[in-house]
């Protein structure tokens, strides 16, 4: 079995969980048995996964695995359906704020019932005491039970923490404790199987190692090894490492090695990654999704485990064969970027360069698509829009806000640009010249400065130089042939990135953990039990 690990399937995705689900398509399309494994508990997540395609299936939550509700049959809970056990209660609609009281016939609060507003189903419940003390909060999983019951200190904080089984046994449990400064901080965790045995641990990590070796168990073959890819390394770096039996781990990088990526061979390591770069022989192997970051990671490190090369990004051939939609029948000047309005993709430097582009070509716009990063009380969007207001750029530079139709958006505009700081791939670059998009981009490390060709799919000017970029825009814009000619160059280019062609990078690295399984079997104790 390969799985991929993750947090969460949120409701607003990073490139990480974008590069996951089209993998996990990929491998069903290629008949290769694989599963998402999402660490982190949300009472959402089979909404958020079914949203996007992924079935009840094609994932493992580990807090699902061990509250045996990998598969439950939905039911809406509405206010109506609940008992609180107090007779003669009486339901007080309180919808501004998407929410029921619960209250005896004197009026005495008995509980606060959270609603979503689309079906009325509940989402959560507060329990008060005869004294007004908030006690306990249930958390209702999307399928309609309680999933996570938070008791409350008299000081009202988070004490102690129970995951239940859709039949309401505690299977999981965190305790939190104050520490030397007053905060309430986890300080353990318990497992209880439903055989009745109990694990104790300090830390969600080694409960995320005990979950490791029980999927390594669960799904062990002699005949090949369970693959582990790690696309998140705070999640499971330290489990991986210290698994009970054998399996094939690998890490995978979706962002800059180095903390400046234009500085890759001497910069401090990435912090997301230094626990795992600097243990990296003690793993299989590592995935990169350019060839560059490859040849850098080899040249800085010197690993003596295999390193592959594996784009995240995949075109459906859906994609690759829809009609192509001349220059001349899209909307002239427009420009789109898809990304995070945050520090690292440095969007205000875009705006600059589109201020020079509309005293030449007024007829320019740019649409920004994203969510605003909030660090700093939203310093990204802030910087934006500074240059926006000093450049007079109110009627040609709009936020979009977050999209979902990507389609619509890129087959009506004629361009795509980047100024990011760093990037490990970048999906929306590779979707835009997908949709036949020209394509502007500093030179970056990494995955912009591949997917983008110069001359061919569009311009890769220096890093920095919003300038260059202006002007690269206005010499397309001002030659409709070679605008064209730009447009089916990233029409053709987008092949680089078919199913079959990613495929085969993926199959390399299943080979050579296959290969690698005799010797590892060889190299087991003896007698070793099963970890359950």
């Amino acid at each position: 079995m390969i799985f991929f690990i993750n947090a969460q399937m949120p409701e607003k995705k990073s490139g990480i969980e974008h590069a996951q689900i089209k993998r996990i398509n990929l491998f069903k399309k290629m008949k290769q048995d694989a599963r998402i494994i999402l660490r982190d508990w949300n009472s959402e997540t089979h909404r958020l996964t079914k949203l996007v395609g992924i079935e009840d299936d094609d994932f493992i939550s580990m807090f699902d695995y061990y509250q045996e509700a990998m598969h439950v049959k939905r039911q809406i809970i509405k206010p109506a359906d609940l008992d609180f056990g107090v007779p003669d209660l009486k339901l007080v609609s309180d919808l501004d704020h998407r929410r029921y009281l619960a209250e005896t016939a004197e009026g005495q609060l008995v509980a606060r019932i959270n609603i979503d507003l689309n079906d009325d189903r509940v989402l959560s419940t507060e329990l008060f005491d005869g004294f007004g003390n908030l006690y306990r909060v249930d958390q209702y999983d999307y399928r309609g039970f309680v999933s996570l019951s938070q008791w409350y200190t008299p000081d009202n904080q988070i004490g102690t923490e129970e995951w239940k089984t859709p039949s309401g046994r505690t299977a999981i449990e965190a305790f939190s404790r104050q520490n030397m400064r007053g905060e309430m901080k986890q300080s353990g965790w318990k497992l209880t199987t439903t055989t009745g045995q109990v694990y104790q641990f300090d830390t969600i990590e080694e409960l995320t190692k005990h979950f490791f070796d029980d999927l390594n168990d669960e799904f062990w073959s002699v005949e090949e090894p369970n693959i582990f890819i790690l696309d998140r390394d705070h999640l499971g770096d330290w489990a991986l490492l210290n698994m009970e039996k054998p399996a094939y781990r690998v890490i995978h990088l979706h962002n800059s090695h180095a903390s400046d990526a234009q500085n890759p061979m001497k910069s401090t390591l990435n912090q997301h990654y230094e626990y795992a770069l600097n243990s990296m022989n003690r793993y299989d192997a590592f995935i990169s999704a350019t060839k560059k970051q490859t040849k850098d990671v080899k040249a800085r490190l010197k690993p003596q485990i295999k390193m592959f090369t594996i784009p995240v990004g995949i075109v459906p051939d859906q994609l690759l064969n829809a009609p192509r939609i001349p220059v001349e029948d899209r909307q002239f000047g427009k420009i789109v970027a898809f990304a995070r309005i945050a520090w690292e993709k440095h969007l205000d430097d875009l705006v600059r360069a589109v201020a020079i582009v509309h005293k030449t070509v007024p007829a320019v716009s740019l649409d920004l698509y994203g969510y605003a990063d909030g660090s700093n009380n939203y310093e990204a969007k802030r910087l934006v829009e500074q240059v926006i207001k000093e450049e007079h750029l109110e009627d040609v530079v709009k936020f979009k806000g977050y999209t979902t139709d990507v389609d619509a958006v890129e087959n009506n505009a004629m361009m795509f640009g980047l100024t990011s700081r760093m990037e490990g791939f970048n999906l929306a670059v590779m979707e835009g010249i997908a949709h036949g998009l020209i394509s502007f981009s500093y030179d970056v490390n990494y995955g912009p400065n591949e997917i983008v060709e110069n001359d061919v799919n569009g311009n890769v000017v220096p890093y920095g130089d919003y300038e260059a970029l202006a002007g690269a825009m206005i010499k397309v814009l001002q030659d409709p042939k070679l605008a064209q000619k730009y447009s089916t160059g990233a029409y053709d280019s987008a092949e680089r990135y078919s199913d079959a062609n990613v495929w085969k990078a993926w199959k390399r690295l299943l080979r050579d953990a296959k290969a690698s399984w005799p010797a590892k079997l060889a190299a087991m104790p003896e007698n070793r039990e099963v970890h359950k």
